[in-house]
């Protein structure tokens, strides 16, 4: 029974904890006038170029109707337009504008910083420990 009580006691921690950096993501983001999920998007966009609209919201962990008004939201603000693909007329595009670039060459420098304060109590091989643990575990759960 001990076994099963470390799982228990395990799994609140890592929820608890997520909870935890999750709000100081919601805290970062709302510095900027954004919410977490329009701050993922945009450092999507900011580090990896151009993206499928529809790809998006796998990559930042949203489901596919809620992408839809998040870029809308965006765009709203001037800091993405959609594209359409030149190639397929059923693929959109979510670009960065110029103004989202500037407020991303702006705010990354300091949302790198608050999440670097979240992990200052780990060196570095504590911090590789971490994710490399946290992977299996998810990996296991994926697979269940």
């Amino acid at each position: 029974m001990k076994q099963a009580s470390d799982e228990l006691k395990a799994v609140i921690v890592i929820l608890r904890a997520s909870q935890a950096v999750q709000e100081v993501i919601r805290k970062d983001a709302a510095n900027y006038g954004l919410n977490p999920t329009e701050l993922a998007c945009l450092e999507l966009l900011y580090h990896k170029g151009d993206q499928p609209i529809q790809m998006i919201g796998k990559k930042v962990l949203i489901s596919s109707g809620s992408i839809t008004y998040v870029i809308d939201k965006l765009e709203q603000k001037k800091y993405v337009r959609r594209q359409g693909c030149p190639e397929d007329r059923r693929v959109v595009y979510a670009v960065l504008t110029s103004e989202g670039k500037a407020l991303m060459d702006d705010i990354f420098p300091q949302h790198v910083m608050q999440i670097r304060q979240v992990f200052e109590d780990l060196n570095a091989d504590e911090l590789n420990q971490t994710i490399a643990l946290l992977k299996r575990v998810g990996y296991r759960a994926k697979s269940s």
